[in-house]
């Protein structure tokens, strides 16, 4: 499933006031668990067993990598708020952190969060 715009623009929208480095600012994107359920790739039903192993991982541009389990992201399971945003105060995202972030606002702190997101990978427990 390709990142860009006309993808994303068909899943729903949701925005979250953000704190990092000092700043504050709303960013608006969809939530990653929306992303992957469209990509039938995350569903509860199948979400058990060895299944429960699996994991997203996020590239950066720059070579920077994050994982997720995708428990802790099923809305039913670990529920875990990540989102793939492209604006922040209503403008597209700087050049130096889009045009796609994965920011993880429930976090305490913003370490798994991702500039410059240019893949997302399911990788799949044996």
């Amino acid at each position: 499933m390709p990142l860009d715009q006309a993808t994303l623009a068909t899943l729903p929208r949701s925005a979250v006031v953000v704190t990092t480095q000092g700043k504050t600012a709303t960013c608006t994107g969809v939530r990653l668990s929306a992303l992957l359920a469209r990509a039938g790739v995350l569903s509860a039903e199948h979400l058990r067993g060895p299944a429960l192993a699996s994991y997203v991982l996020v590239t950066a541009r720059d070579g920077q990598r994050v994982i997720y389990s995708l428990a802790e992201l099923e809305p039913t399971l670990g529920n875990n708020n990540v989102m793939l945003v492209n604006q922040c105060d209503d403008k597209p995202l700087p050049d130096d952190s889009g045009p796609l972030r994965l920011i993880a606002p429930e976090e305490s702190r913003s370490a798994r969060w991702l500039r410059q997101v240019q893949s997302i990978t399911v990788v799949a427990a044996p």
